[in-house]
């Protein structure tokens, strides 16, 4: 099969009938081989009615239920499990991403050999202060961190080839971050194309301002995880060691003073009256404490079997 396309969505009855018979006129006219897994994460609509619907006239069309909300994460890793096509492309389901793109970001992955292929919406029509602002700060930050060279991180358009997503865990809210994860995964060959970028045509944005707190933090888990996830105590020993020789050298470093100043007859303070002491104290304690988290760390990423377990309700 030449191109699976996973579409998660949340609300989006509407739009689907539209957006299937958009991908299915490309398809066609460009004779991919192809399926369409759209993953309802628990809609409240009839979303997952019209996916029956169109699954029963379309062999083409998968559908996977969520028996509740869990995210965009959580729709792209099922839709990642069941994909069976050559190239893998991701797309939102509100008819803002246009399925014109897809030969071109086909043809990046399968001509041009690139591991992945982030779109890029030059032109956005969203809001400036609440989206286009943020997402360019967010973009800045992680390709500063990240050392990726992508001006649109999160844009639901991408295309993958399929051992790239069958190589990267996406959970939590790590959507926004493939490219990094691929990147730490060993797939380096990662480019951009402009793509078009459609207005909203039916529902409302899923958008919420809970995401500038969350983006930052799962950058943060990101950098961590990917550098420090197997190895843990290589983070929080290195602190540890660090803070522990640091407030046990002050605290060598006073009693040696006392003793010398004692034995040459020099004026000298008790050690326990001294600031410094209390902070290299201080020190000693937040060294052993980080030693200890850095051990149980360790114990916690080997429980963790169950991270991406989904309760599904239903599949075509």
């Amino acid at each position: 099969m030449d191109i699976s396309i996973v579409v998660p969505l949340f609300n989006e009855a509407e739009s689907l009938p539209e957006l299937f018979d958009w991908i299915k006129k490309v398809m066609l006219e460009n004779k991919y081989s192809y399926e369409v897994i759209m993953v309802d994460d628990g809609s409240n609509d009839n979303s997952w009615e019209v996916i029956e619907n169109l699954s029963s006239k379309n062999p083409e069309v998968k559908g996977i239920k969520f028996r509740r909300n869990y995210g965009k994460s959580a729709g792209l890793y099922c839709g990642f499990e069941a994909a069976k096509g050559n190239v893998v492309i991701t797309m939102d389901a509100d008819l803002q991403d246009s399925p014109d793109e897809i030969p071109g970001l086909y043809k990046m992955i399968t001509e041009e050999n690139y591991d992945l292929v982030s779109g890029w919406k030059k032109n956005r029509h969203d809001p400036v202060l609440t989206k286009n602002l943020p997402s360019k700060l967010y973009n800045w930050t992680v390709r500063r961190i990240s050392g990726i060279k992508l001006h649109d991180m999160n844009c639901g358009l991408k295309a993958y080839k399929s051992r790239v997503i069958k190589s990267v865990e996406v959970y939590g809210e790590m959507h926004r971050y493939i490219p990094v994860l691929a990147k730490w995964a060993g797939y380096k060959k990662i480019g951009e194309k402009v793509v078009q970028h459609q207005e909203r045509k039916y529902g409302t944005t899923k958008f919420g301002l809970e995401r500038f707190i969350r983006g930052p933090l799962d950058l943060l888990s990101v950098t961590f995880i990917t550098r420090f996830g197997k190895r843990p105590m290589h983070f929080f020993g290195i602190w540890g060691m660090i803070m522990f020789i640091l407030g046990g050298g002050v605290s060598v470093y006073l009693l040696v003073e006392k003793v010398y100043r004692a034995i040459n007859n020099l004026s000298y303070r008790n050690v326990t009256d001294q600031p410094l002491f209390y902070l290299s104290l201080v020190a000693v304690i937040l060294g052993v404490q980080l030693f200890l988290s850095g051990f149980l760390a360790e114990l916690v990423s080997r429980n963790s079997a169950d991270r991406n377990h989904y309760l599904i309700e239903k599949t075509i």
